[in-house]
């Protein structure tokens, strides 16, 4: 790559993205693309916040159905999700988005829009054969996927039997979830980023109502008492929540075809596996697979250990439902600067702009560090009033929430790497670089199964998230590491010092939040514990705040100035007298 560049980004002009042409010489552009990304991440960080909100919905409907420990219900469904969704992250939005998103963007900038959206015709119509195929097979084979990740259901042959058959009938959503992906990918790269931010929450809307409405129908046909029906019958209102995931899926992918209309796309089957651009990217995805399988490894290593942990229903859904809370600002913050971040850096790495990619990466980092840092000491401090909110009500009872807030507690500790990683492993891909996060994420299997094997008899489900945490953390410092060396460092000093800052204002944020729930916590009511959830979330923000702005963390002001600015663009302009 050159150092530096002074011939900005490439592109067709979006809405002041990082594809604006900048006069040559100009020094403005690392400024430029920081801000772009801010702004980017901020619209990201709105649409994904609401699809967590719907989601967080979708579990309380879980929740107040079918508890978590009094029926086989929900951790058969669990584990019948994990499959296609585990085939999902491996051959769709994880592989295939690290890898669709840098050459598209590559073939935008060099070959032009007809010759990307060609590419993109020829991925889809790749897609649409291999993952028909690969559903067909799970279809058939379901009964012994279940039997390799679930072990320990072989002892209860009804749960068992459960999870086999929503495995049939999920299966399908591996070939929808992938088709929205690539389209999530298309529209990104192009610098449109609402509304395939929004499609997570077609899912939600459409999984939840249509999971419902079979559910009901499946327990008591003659709608009188759905709702009564469903928590009675939860067997059968499980199976019905499964056809809600196939709706959902459709939704996810369907959402966003008036977006990609718009912009000029039309889909024309396409199929050339000797094309360049499609070898570019399944040589990307070869690597990306096998690194998406040693965290799928992970997964299924931990349902195997889960699903052998006394009380037979349970550790596996307090281990989904504290996963679920703390994938909120995961995607909030996490996902949504690096959903921004790839485009601007893949074009940064097309043109060999080094400074440009350093600068727009490091900055990147610091504002995940600034947003889930806090977020992680208030999960850890808060977890159980907060678990006790969202989902007490019904089966799911106190004994529940003190198990789910406990786990929550171990996984918030990799938060921030968590949150990191999702930044810095497409950065290789961005560079051509799709061994390193690969061989780091072979090398997390080795750890994450001795971790579990060493935890799981002291702390039980506990331990398992302890050793999703401690990789997460691991797998940022190795990632973290190397790329700086690729790069010529990172903004070292800089990252430290407001590190530093944000965990000096975290204490205090965490040190107030105790302090609020220990005076507010004594109610069981749902007015206390709204209350109790406001108070003491609005006033460790509230702290947090002054104490980052006495700090002088500076990444706070242009996350303030990003927000403040896209909420201005949304007022209606005043009326001239």
């Amino acid at each position: 790559m050159k150092e530096p560049s002074h011939h900005g980004e490439a592109g067709e002009q979006g809405s002041r993205g990082a594809g604006e042409q900048v006069i040559a010489g100009e020094s403005r552009q690392p400024t430029i693309n920081r801000r772009s990304v801010a702004r980017s991440a901020g619209i990201v960080s709105l649409a994904v916040m609401a699809s967590r909100v719907l989601g967080l919905v979708r579990e309380m409907a879980f929740a107040y159905f079918f508890g978590a420990s009094k029926s086989i219900a929900y951790d058969a469904f669990l584990v019948a999700f994990r499959i296609p969704n585990m085939l999902r992250d491996l051959f769709a939005e994880g592989a295939l988005s690290s890898a669709f998103v840098p050459v598209f963007s590559d073939y935008l900038v060099k070959h032009g829009k007809e010759e990307a959206f060609r590419l993109a015709n020829r991925i889809a119509t790749a897609l649409i054969l291999i993952l028909g195929i690969l559903v067909v097979l799970g279809i058939i084979f379901a009964n012994q996927l279940v039997g390799v990740i679930a072990f320990g259901y072989q002892d209860n042959p009804e749960k068992f039997a459960l999870t086999v058959r929503l495995t049939r009938i999920m299966m399908p959503f591996i070939l929808l979830v992938a088709l929205a992906a690539q389209t999530m990918g298309v529209l990104n790269a192009r610098d449109r980023f609402a509304v395939p931010a929004l499609s997570a929450s077609f899912f939600n809307v459409g999984s939840l109502i249509g999971g419902i409405f079979f559910a009901a129908l499946l327990t008591d046909p003659t709608f009188s008492h759905p709702i009564r029906a469903i928590v009675e019958n939860p067997v059968e209102g499980i199976i019905g929540m499964s056809y809600g995931v196939l709706i959902g899926g459709f939704l996810q992918f369907a959402g966003q075809w008036p977006t990609l209309f718009r912009d000029g796309f039309r889909y024309r089957p396409m199929l050339s596996f000797s094309d360049p651009g499609v070898r570019r990217i399944f040589r990307l995805m070869g690597p990306a697979i096998i690194g998406g399988a040693a965290v799928q490894v992970n997964v299924l290593v931990n349902t195997n250990f889960a699903s052998n942990i006394p009380p037979d229903n349970g550790p596996v859904s307090w281990l989904n439902y504290a996963f679920r809370l703390m994938q909120f600002p995961i995607g909030v913050f996490g996902v949504a600067i690096a959903t921004a971040t790839l485009p601007s850096i893949s074009r940064n790495a097309a043109l060999e702009e080094l400074h440009d990619f350093r600068h727009t990466l490091s900055g990147s980092i610091r504002l995940a560090f600034l947003l889930t840092i806090p977020s992680a000491v208030g999960l850890a401090v808060l977890g159980r009033p907060i678990i006790a909110l969202i989902y007490e009500r019904g089966p799911f009872t106190a004994f529940d929430t003190d198990h789910t807030a406990a786990v929550l507690a171990f996984y918030a500790i990799g938060l921030a790497g968590y949150s990191a990683i999702k930044i810095l492993a497409p950065a290789f891909y961005a560079l051509g670089d799709a061994r390193t996060p690969m061989l780091i994420s072979l090398l997390s299997i080795i750890i994450n199964f001795v971790m579990n094997w060493l935890l799981v008899g002291v702390l039980q489900e506990r331990g398992l998230a302890l050793s999703t945490s401690t990789v997460a953390l691991g797998n940022f410092a190795l990632l973290y590491f190397l790329i700086r060396r690729r790069t010529d460092g990172l903004e070292d000093r800089r990252t430290a010092i407001t590190v530093g800052k944000i965990l000096l204002a975290s204490a205090a944020m965490g040190m107030v939040c105790w302090a609020i729930n220990r005076m507010l916590g004594g109610g069981d009511s749902l007015g206390a514990r709204i209350t109790n959830v406001l108070v003491s979330v609005g006033g460790g923000a509230g702290v947090f705040y002054l104490a980052a702005s006495l700090l002088g963390v500076q990444e706070l002001k242009a996350a303030v100035s990003a927000i403040t600015s896209r909420l201005m663009r949304m007022k209606p302009p005043r009326k001239r007298s």
